[in-house]
């Protein structure tokens, strides 16, 4: 593990950490702050997962997190949203919706991308084993939560939900709620996956809602000017889900407010807040 760049932000530090990826096989970037407190007690950590064609500085750079990570003494990570380098495959036609930036978070089954495309395991596993090893004296790795953005609030999601005893809260802006039913997810989960569409459900929020519930509150902030709102958001998806499985889901709907991180850096706040209460 090798310190790019450090910062000092807010009292605390903000990084940039590069080290090799055994569960995706190439050398990998992510982006940690540090709040004040860590220098003189373990901090919980929360995650942030990132969308499409993003890497670990959109969030670092353009949410405003640091100011009230230093107040509430959360540690934040932001990883990359994809493996990179020499030898890991892109999508043959350079689109922005696939390939490299576009990895889903996913264990990728399919050739060409099943030897590096293992997003999952790497968020799930190999980098909280890292930083409980790394910053063993910064970070509480018995206290994490989780969130994101788009494809990245799919993650988080997903991630939550599957493992509901490492994360003590969730919540996501504008998140890909049901991949198995917008065109993002089908042409995502066609290529990593490929037909099985029993493994396409296990990274479908609604779909595991519908299948295994789940008993912690979800946040969830959606902009109604949104331009990927009906066709590849649909949140009434995750709406009606959660209330058949009788999770308890809030949902604002922001009017005025579309994807971007504007959208994000209005309301991150609530949602620093939302997982504080949870990470004490």
């Amino acid at each position: 593990m090798d310190i790019i760049e450090r910062n000092r932000c807010f009292d605390g530090e903000q990084l940039r950490i590069k080290h090799h990826s055994q569960a995706l096989s190439c050398e990998m970037i992510f982006a940690l702050y540090l709040p004040p407190q860590a220098a003189t007690r373990k901090v919980p950590l929360l995650w942030w997962l990132s969308g499409l064609t993003c890497n670990d500085q959109n969030f670092v750079t353009k949410a405003g997190s640091q100011r009230i990570a230093a107040e509430l003494g959360i540690a934040i990570l932001a990883p990359d949203t994809s493996p990179r380098g020499e030898g890991v495959p892109d999508d043959a036609e350079k689109a922005w919706d696939f390939g490299l930036g576009a990895g889903f978070y996913v264990n990728a089954t399919q050739a060409p991308f099943s030897q590096h495309y293992r997003m999952y395991d790497y968020i799930q596993q190999e980098l909280p084993a890292l930083v409980a090893t790394a910053f063993a004296d910064k970070i509480d790795v018995s206290r994490q939560s989780i969130s994101g953005h788009s494809m990245g609030g799919h993650g988080a999601l997903t991630l939550a939900i599957r493992h509901p005893a490492q994360y003590q809260s969730v919540s996501a802006f504008a998140p890909i709620v049901a991949p198995m039913q917008c065109p993002w997810g089908e042409k995502a989960f066609s290529g990593y996956l490929g037909d099985d569409r029993a493994l396409w459900a296990e990274h479908d929020a609604c779909a595991l809602i519908t299948a295994r519930g789940f008993d912690k509150p979800i946040l969830v902030d959606q902009g109604l000017a949104d331009n990927f709102l009906s066709h590849q958001l649909k949140p009434e998806l995750l709406e009606a889900a959660c209330a058949k499985a009788g999770v308890a889901l809030t949902l604002n709907r922001r009017d005025g407010y579309d994807h971007s991180y504007y959208f994000i850096s209005t309301f991150l706040e609530n949602h620093l807040r939302f997982h504080a209460g949870f990470l004490k």
